[in-house]
């Protein structure tokens, strides 16, 4: 009996650390932001409470709603080019091979790069006057005059936005791909040749149902992150033009902080929140089905 107690009392002990860092980094700052929702805040002045007041003004704010297309627009853009591109890296590398290494780590280098650094150095290779990009597409004739990659057109800054964060991430899902295909038993992939099955009836009815549960996890995060994009834009365009770039993300910035709205921020990014959650558990809701 003692024992027992004397083993529950050191397992609390083990375990308190966890739970003290989980409570005040955690929990705290969550109640913390409900807290902030409530109320009209803006730093200068003391917090006042108005109850609903913020979500009734967030789901009726038009700007929000814009913010929020477009970063599911860049959401649509990205994701399949990630998931696509990472398993066909992957398929490339995954075989035994004298570049293999090699090739993997140049892959993979942008990765271990802040999105902050990356993102400064693509913002100079798309700039309009110096930039290496429209240089080399005027040297080949491609393009007549350079090109406003960035700021003008929202469209066109989405497109170089989108090419940058690829460069930056598309290595993490090919070496989650590449796990995936290694983990394929050889003895299926025997069986499948000795059935006369090719190269691509091999990938699309073997090696791609058994690596699935991979894919579905790098779309989560893929998704997750693209919904979740601050950085890029706010180096390299700024929300312009006229804020036709910005983000969700970017729009609960803008209120928190420039604006001093701290209680519409908060408003605004539980209700973001709440949308990655609700994705997040479809999401698990479909590979618990594939799984099956």
């Amino acid at each position: 009996m003692q024992r027992t107690r004397r083993n529950r009392y050191i397992g609390l002990a083990y375990v308190t650390p966890a739970l003290v860092f989980v409570l005040a980094f955690t929990v705290y700052p969550l109640g913390r932001m409900i807290w902030m929702s409530l109320h009209d805040w803006s730093l200068i002045t003391p917090p006042r409470f108005i109850g609903l007041d913020n979500y009734k003004q967030a789901f009726g704010d038009r700007q929000f709603w814009v913010s929020f297309l477009f970063t599911l627009k860049y959401t649509v853009l990205i994701t399949p080019v990630l998931i696509v591109g990472g398993y066909l890296l992957a398929l490339l590398t995954a075989p035994a091979s004298r570049t293999r290494a090699i090739t993997r780590t140049i892959i993979f280098v942008p990765v271990v790069i802040g999105l902050g650094v990356s993102s400064l150095l693509w913002y100079w290779l798309f700039s309009t006057n110096f930039g290496v990009i429209n240089r080399i597409l005027l040297d080949l004739h491609v393009i007549d005059h350079p090109v406003l990659w960035l700021g003008v057109d929202a469209d066109t800054s989405n497109f170089a936005i989108s090419t940058s964060v690829v460069w930056k991430v598309i290595g993490f899902g090919m070496i989650l791909f590449v796990g995936a295909i290694q983990a394929v038993p050889t003895e299926i992939t025997e069986a499948s040749l000795v059935d006369g099955a090719g190269y691509w009836q091999r990938i699309g009815r073997v090696i791609l149902p058994l690596t699935m549960r991979t894919v579905l996890l790098v779309t989560l995060v893929s998704v997750i992150g693209s919904l979740l994009a601050f950085d890029q834009f706010y180096i390299m365009t700024a929300g312009q033009p006229q804020n036709e770039t910005a983000t969700s993300v970017f729009f609960v910035y803008l209120n928190s902080f420039p604006y001093l709205k701290l209680g519409y921020g908060a408003a605004l990014s539980l209700v973001l929140a709440v949308t990655i959650l609700a994705f997040t558990i479809v999401q698990l809701v479909l590979t618990r089905r594939s799984e099956s």
